[in-house]
């Protein structure tokens, strides 16, 4: 395996957006820029937001592409970016966004870290509101070894 699952750098605090539309392409733009996708994974990030929403409650949503698109991902990653005043996400609060991106059936082992750590209703809400990307890394890092 190349790169970390989880790059401390691929981790943002403070982050508004206008729309859950704009935190899919910010996360997919991410995915891009850390070498986890090709651009086209971003389509079938919005086509399975159409298809299904990926708010999962607890404040929390894991965008992630249809099937068609799994040939865009180059490597297994994740990214996340907290939005400490929330976005609606198809009526529901969403406060830290999962973006990710799992070759074959990684993204069952990545879902059931990412259920298990953010198991308590508050977590994700607290840590958007604490503004600090080292802490979310940390947890998940430690919690989820990632």
């Amino acid at each position: 395996m190349g790169k970390a699952v989880l790059a401390r750098e691929n981790v943002v605090a403070g982050c508004v957006a206008n729309s859950f539309e704009d935190a899919i392409k910010d996360c997919g733009d991410m995915l891009v820029k850390a070498g986890y996708v090709n651009e086209k994974y971003i389509e079938g990030m919005l086509k399975r937001e159409e298809e299904f929403s990926t708010a999962i409650g607890n404040s929390l949503a894991i965008p992630h592409a249809v099937m068609d698109y799994k040939k865009e991902i180059i490597e297994t990653g994740l990214v996340i970016r907290a939005y400490p005043d929330g976005i609606d996400w198809n009526g529901e609060s969403v406060k830290l966004v999962i973006g990710i991106a799992a070759k074959g059936d990684e993204h069952l082992e990545i879902l059931e870290k990412i259920a298990n750590t953010f198991e308590e209703p508050e977590t994700a809400g607290e840590l958007a509101a604490k503004n600090d990307p080292g802490l979310i890394y940390d947890l998940l890092t430690m919690e989820g070894s990632f």
